[in-house]
């Protein structure tokens, strides 16, 4: 009497552990990500492919009279030995302005775009962009001070750095210090204390900028030309003052790239895993925010960009930061490079770099914020 009984159990143990396995084969994508997810070389290729055509076209375009073949002969007698078809003062404006130009359009996109992806990563949201602890409200405070109090020292500088980079770079430092003292001082280990702490230190500091500018405003027409973002260079001198700090940034993100795949699975099973949420986040967090300071202090405010790429990224090559974050790094400065390229060509005068990116990324953040409603309710 008790076997067919214990068939019927059999049976139906079967059946839920089949229902087990089918569960654990539809794993969250962050799980799925952190498992299988690589970064292909022919990622890599296609994605540098890109970066040195749209950097060869932010050369052959820009300040200066100079047809794109002569150019492009330019740079071609330069790389071979050979014959430069340009005068002097004609190969002054390639290397002297257009391509330092490119580069640090590069080093501002890289930065802005691997920032984005390391923050999205820690905050585990992919509309984290990043000025959400401060950096961009920071930079603004001590830029608009500058501008303010001291406007006649905006003409000096301090061997090759001015002090209006200096006091954004420090400005955006103070910002993220500020959140990070005050989110940790809530007592939280999680991201929900910091993320409000940077809610409230940038409206906090926003709050100081407007304050501040309403003081002069003779120099409300400087701060909002630095508040929309630009590259006003005139030689390389900017772009070895971020070149390091970029760069030691980009290095430590992509090593931290598998941490914060395992940081998706939640702090208790990557605590499990051995790894230390708490200090994967400092150690993320720090180096975005040199990354964020340092593009902002030479670049102004630029928005969208860490949370556009990053998510282009994410949809066309894959869900692990192991890809997320070097393509990030590459898409980032193609996108920065023909953004600008953008801003100096489509009207006679400039427009502000920060406007481009904004009418790019704006109608992609808003399908973002459509894509991801169901995380969001």
């Amino acid at each position: 009497m008790l076997r067919p009984r214990s068939r019927r159990a059999t049976a139906a143990t079967q059946r839920a552990t089949a229902a087990t396995q089918r569960d654990t084969a539809a794993e969250p994508p962050s799980r799925a990500a952190a498992n299988t997810t690589r970064l292909t070389p022919l990622a890599v290729v296609v994605a540098v492919v890109v970066l040195v055509g749209v950097a060869l076209l932010g050369m052959l375009i820009g300040p200066g009279e100079l047809a794109g073949n002569r150019v492009l002969a330019e740079i071609l007698a330069q790389l071979t030995g050979g014959v430069s078809p340009l005068s002097e003062s004609e190969a002054a404006v390639v290397w002297q302005l257009r391509m330092p130009r490119v580069l640090l359009a590069a080093l501002v996109g890289a930065a802005l775009a691997g920032a984005g992806a390391a923050f999205q990563g820690v905050f585990r949201n992919p509309l984290a962009d990043p000025y959400l602890l401060g950096a961009g409200a920071g930079a603004g405070m001590a830029a608009t001070a500058v501008m303010v109090f001291v406007p006649a020292v905006t003409a000096w500088s301090f061997g090759p750095v001015g002090p209006l980079p200096l006091a954004a770079f420090a400005g955006a430092l103070l910002g993220v210090g500020l959140s990070w003292g005050l989110g940790r001082s809530t007592g939280g280990a999680g991201t929900a204390g910091l993320l409000l702490a940077g809610v409230a230190v940038t409206a906090f500091l926003t709050a100081v900028q407007t304050f501040v500018q309403q003081l002069n405003t003779e120099t409300l027409k400087q701060v909002y030309t630095w508040t929309l973002g630009g590259l006003n260079i005139t030689g390389w001198t900017d772009v070895w003052l971020v070149l390091p700090y970029v760069g030691l940034a980009a290095l430590v993100l992509v090593a931290a790239a598998r941490l914060l795949d395992l940081l998706t699975l939640g702090d208790a099973e990557a605590s499990s895993l051995g790894v230390r949420p708490g200090r994967i986040r400092l150690v993320v967090l720090a180096a975005a925010s040199l990354a964020t300071a340092a593009a902002v202090s030479v670049s102004g405010l630029i928005g969208f960009v860490g949370i556009v790429v990053p998510h282009l990224v994410r949809l066309l090559a894959g869900a692990s930061y192991r890809v997320i974050v070097p393509l990030s790094l590459l898409g980032g400065a193609a996108f920065v490079i023909a953004a600008d390229l953008v801003a100096r060509t489509i009207m006679p005068g400039e427009l502000p770099l920060g406007v481009v990116t904004a009418f790019a990324g704006a109608p992609f953040f808003a399908l973002v914020l459509r894509t991801n409603r169901e995380r969001l309710s």
